[in-house]
């Protein structure tokens, strides 16, 4: 297929052992930016018949632009390392070319993440859809240093089936990670030069997102691992502007 995957990696040989075997032979392009892995994934990406660039971390948006401007192919499918594409999803994709050229348009696909044991079906975890299949013609990224996106100029479709997320190894690399966005959310923050709000509203803010994500959304369905999630993201809530507000301090000291 004329589809460039693009992968950004940073020590992912785990992940890379379950997202590389099912591209082998599907796709006329894999593309990895490297930031300075020193495990195996630059060889096992390489093995995989990828070509690899050794690049300098840029943060998420700016790195991952340059990433996609280096595809060669007439489609980018954006693809993460701890992301594995479905048989049924590959099928799927492989059928918007079946005549030959696809019509310009970009897709989302809906992710589900596995974690600790256990795929999350509910809550604010799923469902999850993300822009990944697009024409390397009309996309522009926007460029944050957490939760980059794409935008795109041409109509948009869903695919029907699955990319599999193995997003966190365990609750601590969940609380890990968690934090590490929190603190790139404030840093994107600190620079509207806008008021973190008060920590009345913070703590409101925090526990509407529990409810959200384990009421309203279901996650109560997903048992103990539902309830845990919750209190997770209201957790990493309260982080952000916890760390906003350090940040707004400093900046006025």
């Amino acid at each position: 297929m004329p589809i460039s995957v693009c992968i950004l990696t940073l020590n992912e040989e785990d992940n890379l052992k379950r997202t590389l075997p099912p591209l082998a032979g599907r796709f006329a392009e894999i593309v990895v930016f490297d930031s300075g892995s020193t495990d195996r994934s630059i060889e096992m990406s390489e093995e995989a018949g990828a070509t690899v660039h050794e690049v300098q971390w840029e943060g998420f948006g700016t790195t991952r632009r340059k990433l996609f401007e280096a595809a060669t192919q007439p489609w980018i499918l954006w693809l993460d390392a701890d992301e594995v594409i479905t048989p049924a999803l590959l099928d799927e994709i492989s059928d918007l070319f079946a005549d030959g050229e696809a019509e310009k348009k970009a897709y989302s696909v809906n992710r589900m993440v596995f974690f600790e044991g256990k795929w999350i079906r509910h809550g604010e975890w799923f469902p999850d859809w993300v822009m990944r299949l697009f024409p390397a013609d009309c996309w522009e990224m926007i460029e944050l240093d957490v939760h980059e996106s794409v935008k795109v100029s041409c109509p948009t479709g869903r695919l029907r089936n699955l990319i599999e997320h193995y997003s966190f190894k365990d609750w601590a690399d969940l609380e890990k990670r968690s934090q590490k966005y929190a603190k790139l959310w404030a840093g994107e923050k600190s620079k509207t030069g806008r008021t973190p709000p008060s920590g009345g509203m913070v703590i409101a803010r925090s526990w509407v997102r529990f409810v959200k994500g384990y009421i309203i959304k279901r996650g109560f369905l997903d048992g103990d691992h539902g309830r845990r999630i919750a209190l997770s993201i209201a957790k990493e809530v309260r982080a952000k502007y916890d760390y906003w507000k350090t940040l707004a301090k400093n900046e006025v000291a």
